[in-house]
């Protein structure tokens, strides 16, 4: 098994680490590259969506990345434990139609001991937005000393 650093059991420094790091993945819109980080068996709840499996994640991410397009992600850290990361999140994507779209939510992570994500539940709203109130353009810029952004 090879390891996904940063290793639980996680300190400040490296529960923002982990979040940047999937932050950063998400944002390639990769599901085989996302997949790489969650356990051959990781559980997830995905809104109403409850699956297992790194198959299913490539699944649905091919699927997600399909619908929600020019989708650009950022993540907070909210909370952390031994193995445990709590994270808030916004991500804004247009349809087919070109209407677009910010998604708030939340995940829950736990982590095996090698680094993966063996468990993530994601409760995640979404906002009609119009063009002129986007706020997201592509992934975070890697000197950013960007801020967190707003609750609404």
């Amino acid at each position: 098994m090879t390891d996904r650093p940063p290793l639980p059991p996680f300190d400040r420094a490296s529960a923002l680490a982990k979040v940047q790091a999937a932050e950063d993945a998400w944002n390639t819109r990769d599901p085989e590259r996302v997949s790489l980080a969650y356990t051959t068996d990781s559980v997830w709840r995905n809104r109403d969506q409850f699956f297992v499996g790194r198959a299913a994640i490539v699944e649905f991410l091919t699927d997600k990345w399909s619908r929600e397009l020019d989708y650009a992600l950022r993540k907070n850290l909210w909370s952390f434990t031994d193995d445990r990361i709590a994270v808030r999140f916004q991500y804004e994507s247009h349809d087919g139609a070109g209407q677009w779209w910010r998604s708030y939510g939340n995940e829950l992570w736990e982590f095996d001991e090698h680094g993966l994500m063996r468990r993530r539940e994601a409760s995640i709203n979404d906002h009609r937005i119009d063009e002129s109130e986007r706020r997201i353009f592509g992934p975070r810029p890697k000197d950013s000393s960007e801020p967190d952004l707003p609750t609404h």
